[in-house]
Order: C-alpha cells, then structure tokens, then sequence
C-alpha cells in the first residue's frame, strides 16, 4: 500500500547514468510508496529491449553527429530524447501499479498550463489527437516502473532524421509528416518551460496520491551500484546484445553484375558476412568477406573496410554507394 510520496530530480543528461539510475531506483529504491524520478537525456536513441537496433535507428549517422545510443529495459518503440524532452518515470509496488492513476498525474499537471491532455491508444498522451507523450512498462519481482517522454519544445527535425519509419506505417499511410502525428506541449502553451512543468507535476502527483513530496537522496551503496549499472549500459553487450542478434541483407545490380549482402550482428560487430555475385571477378565475394567480417555494423566502419578489399575500385565505388542508402 502506497503511504508516501517520493521525488527524485536529476540535471544529469547522459542516458547511460539515467537508465542505471532509474534500474537502481526500482531495485532499492523506498519500498513503503511512489517515487516520481524526473530526468532528460541529450540527444540520445532509445530503443525498447526487444528492437533491432538497425531497423530502428540510423546508428552511423546519430553517432557521427554527437549523439547516442541507449536500450532501455521496457519494451515499446524507439524515441528520440534531447533536452526539448522532460522524461518522467513512476516507480512503486507492483500490487499499486494504476496505469490511469499514474498518467492523470501527467494529464493534471498539463491542464495547469491549459492543455487540455487525455490518455489514448497504447497509453499514449494526446491533444487533439496529437502525441505529446509515449509510454512503456517494467516489472521485475514485486516492483514496477511507468516511464515515458513528455514533448516541450523537442527538435523534431531531428526524430525523423535519426528514427527509421517502419515499413509497414509507410506502407499503410505513405511518407506522411512526423509533425502530423506529434506535437510539443510548447505549441499549446508557449509559456510552458520545464521548470515549471516539474514543478506542476510534483504538485499533481502531491493531489493524486494524497501526500506531500519528499526528496529522496540516493545513498552510497547505491550511488555504487549506478556505477556499475552505467558501464553495463552503456556496454554494446547490452546496446546490441546477442539476445537482440540481428541479420540484414541488401541487394543491388550494377553493369559488372547483382550482389546480395548477408551480415550477422553480435554485439554490433559483424560476426559473419556471405557475399553472393554473378560477377565475373569470382574471387570478389571472398575479399569482401575477409574485409568486413569483424568489424563494427556502422556505415563508416564499412566503407572504410571496403576501400581497404583488394577489388577493383569501380567495384569499392559502387558498393559504397549502395550501403550508404541502407542508412546502416
């Protein structure tokens, strides 16, 4: 039974100490009540444990330009954090998990600024049938966790850029607009600003749960073990683990003939690679195999691999150019 109310607030914007600070808050945190932890990550992937990377993501072009990537625990679909995000998470006893109770504490605190928010679909949030919040779950023993993303005034240029739609959405609704289907609460009420949507939220979560908040402050054997858990994270063993081992394949005909590309990926390094051609040159499939097999699946550690293969360069030039529109 829920009996106090717990706030843990973090300026701290790297996803890798903020999920190890969120599993530890889970694992050890108060057991006696809810705990609102409040954090944001800068620019930052974050896919759902059971997502492939490179479907999802275009890793090579995110971690080029600064950014990261992250997995977290739950499940769900893969977002895009920078510090236009506040990111909420609830955690508390598994027997008081209420996802309506913990999403009317996000609802109350925006209608404070005006915004008329409503719980929709999959646990989203919406205005006016517009996305402003994504939500995913965790259980693990007899605790649970509630996380999701909360729109302020997010880049969105940037989701499309580093998000890969799936197939099947393009399929079904064709390349319609990311802004059609999301919106910054900042577009509702410009005066909106974290700050204060922290503090609304805190002051919600006070209403809802009937009890004023306290601040939890970690302690040492914890701060120890968000350490460890922050190395793991941040570990390609988990980012790309081999409970997430994936398989791509791309194809594509040239004048010197078709080539069809097989790569497995552990832990993100190409663990074996099959080069099938009608090429003339029957030697080709073998040097790009030993070229590549073993290096890291990125684009650039892939055409840098290539330019090294004993091939004709026509050849390197155009294989290049075909991984390049795989946005690996």
């Amino acid at each position: 039974m829920i009996n106090s109310l717990y706030v843990y607030r973090t300026d701290c914007k790297d996803p890798f100490i903020n999920l190890a600070r969120e599993e530890v808050l889970l694992k050890s945190g108060p057991s006696d009540g809810v705990l609102l932890y409040l954090w944001q990550n800068e620019k930052t992937v974050v896919i759902g444990r059971n997502q492939n990377v490179f479907k999802e993501c275009r890793v090579s072009l995110l971690e080029e330009e600064g950014g990261r990537l992250a997995r977290r625990l739950s499940g769900g679909g893969a977002v895009f954090h920078d510090s236009g995000n506040l990111n909420f998470t609830f955690i508390l006893p598994r027997e008081d998990f209420d996802i309506k109770r913990q999403a009317d504490v996000i609802c109350r605190a925006c209608r404070s600024f005006g915004i008329d928010a409503v719980v929709s679909g999959r646990n989203d949030l919406e205005i006016g049938g517009r996305k402003f919040s994504g939500n995913a779950f965790y259980k693990s023993g007899d605790r649970a966790y509630h996380h999701g993303t909360l729109l302020v005034s997010l880049d969105m240029n940037l989701i499309g850029r580093y998000l890969k739609p799936p197939e099947a959405k393009l399929k079904a609704k064709g390349v319609d607009s990311v802004h059609s289907r999301i919106i910054n609460l900042f577009d509702v009420a410009p005066e909106i600003t974290k700050a204060a949507l922290c503090r609304e939220l805190v002051c919600s979560a006070e209403s809802v749960y009937g009890f004023s908040a306290k601040e939890f402050i970690f302690t040492s054997d914890m701060e120890n073990e968000v350490s460890g858990k922050t190395n793991y994270y941040a570990s390609d063993e988990w980012r790309f683990g081999s409970d997430t081992t994936a398989t791509f394949c791309c194809e594509e005909t040239f004048g010197w003939g078709t080539v069809t590309f097989e790569f497995q990926i552990d832990y993100g390094i190409i663990s074996r690679v099959r080069v099938f051609t009608d090429a003339m040159d029957w030697e080709i499939p073998a040097r790009i195999e030993s070229a590549l097999s073993g290096k890291r699946f990125t684009g650039t550690d892939i055409k840098e691999s290539l330019i090294s293969a004993e091939i004709d360069a026509g050849i390197k030039n155009d294989l290049c150019k075909m991984l390049e529109k795989q946005e690996i």
